[in-house]
């Protein structure tokens, strides 16, 4: 998600320290003290401008979320909605999605969200698509044995990479919605994009995958 840099973004998230972590290589291997409890925590990963993360938060009050966004601008906006929202169980980060293990210990992360992803559509960028098995190889790193990745787009193509790329990499797919809307999936919170492409009638692609152990 892409928007012009916003005046005082960066006082914004500044002042807001009880949501936005402002040093998170400190944090790794603290989440949970940081949240000051022992609940699962979820990461999203491209949190744009938060409805999911913080509409998440709200839905499941026994789980930690984590909104990650590598513009500062859209975390700000992202920090606005969370504000609106005014629930606990939430941080945001200002970081690279790449760059994740410098932030959390193997395993510290119980679930991870990808939404609506930015699908690279040349050839030439498949290694900057989130579901390329260099990115797969970190979160595999952040998450436990056995742990999820959901992940929904509206692009079918990026859908399509990615059921090969999760199925190559050995992951089992545990459900696979190729019209998320028009299923009898419930609790799902919509993003931004979502709400936008739905509106339209395009059709809204979801899969949860699943590392395996390596015997």
């Amino acid at each position: 998600m892409r928007v012009r840099n916003r005046k005082g973004a960066t006082e914004l998230l500044e002042a807001n320290p009880q949501y936005v972590v402002l040093n998170p290589l400190e944090a790794k291997g603290k989440w949970r003290d940081l949240f000051g409890n022992d609940h699962p925590v979820h990461v999203e990963v491209g949190s744009g401008k938060g409805a999911f993360v913080s509409g998440m938060a709200k839905q499941n009050p026994d789980i930690n979320y984590i909104g990650i966004d590598i513009q500062k601008s859209v975390l700000s906006y992202a920090l606005d909605k969370v504000l609106e929202v005014g629930v606990p169980n939430i941080k945001l980060l200002w970081v690279d999605g790449s760059d994740l293990t410098d932030y959390f210990e193997d395993g510290e992360i119980d679930r991870l969200y990808l939404n609506f992803s930015d699908p690279w559509p040349k050839k030439r960028h498949e290694k900057r698509r989130l579901t390329y098995k260099s990115f797969l190889d970190t979160f595999k790193r952040i998450l436990p044995e056995n742990g999820e990745i959901h992940f929904k787009t509206d692009n079918r193509g990026l859908f399509e990479y990615s059921l090969v790329s999760f199925s190559q990499y050995g992951m089992k797919l545990n459900g696979v919605w190729l019209d998320l809307h028009a299923s009898d999936f419930e609790g799902n919170v919509m993003t931004e994009y979502e709400q936008k492409f739905s509106s339209k009638g395009q059709v809204i692609y979801r899969v949860e995958a699943e590392f395996q152990k390596i015997a």
